[in-house]
């Protein structure tokens, strides 16, 4: 699988000027101890076994907020507090399969029991995380979180 450009969202300079932009919410929740969640990505997806946040594509008409909170419920069972969510941070990835715009938000409050509804692993990670393979998406959040001290 050749490695996807990831880049601060410059289309020209990703050479995705032509190409449709998948919107994708995803969910950095972050326990009291400080801890992020991270997910395997569910067999039968492009990816597969790699490991992530939680979350996924905006459906039509849907904002990130509406979809995080759908995508988590489905996903991994938890609904979120949206008081408490908030964007963080934003990111072009152009995949072989897919020109995403990822859209990180932090969590730190939801409900529910946290149940992997699409068969997928997860780890509570402390930084930096031993996790491998990592999405390569994924892979500069983890180097923003550990920069970042406020949670």
């Amino acid at each position: 699988m050749s490695e996807p450009l990831i880049a601060d969202g410059n289309l020209e300079r990703m050479g995705g000027v032509n190409r449709a932009v998948t919107e994708v919410a995803v969910g950095i929740l972050v326990n009291t101890e400080g801890h992020y969640l991270m997910t395997t990505r569910p067999e039968g997806k492009v990816y597969a076994g790699y490991w992530e946040f939680p979350g996924g594509k905006l459906e039509t008409g849907e904002t990130v907020m509406q979809a995080l909170h759908r995508e988590l419920i489905e996903e991994i069972g938890l609904a979120i507090d949206s008081v408490s969510t908030l964007v963080w941070r934003e990111q072009m990835v152009d995949y072989p399969h897919a020109l995403v715009r990822l859209h990180f938000c932090k969590v730190t409050s939801w409900t529910g029991v946290l149940t992997m509804h699409e068969g997928q692993n997860f780890e509570w990670v402390e930084l930096p995380t031993n996790l491998s393979p990592i999405l390569p998406g994924a892979l500069p959040v983890l180097g923003w979180l550990q920069l970042d001290t406020t949670h």
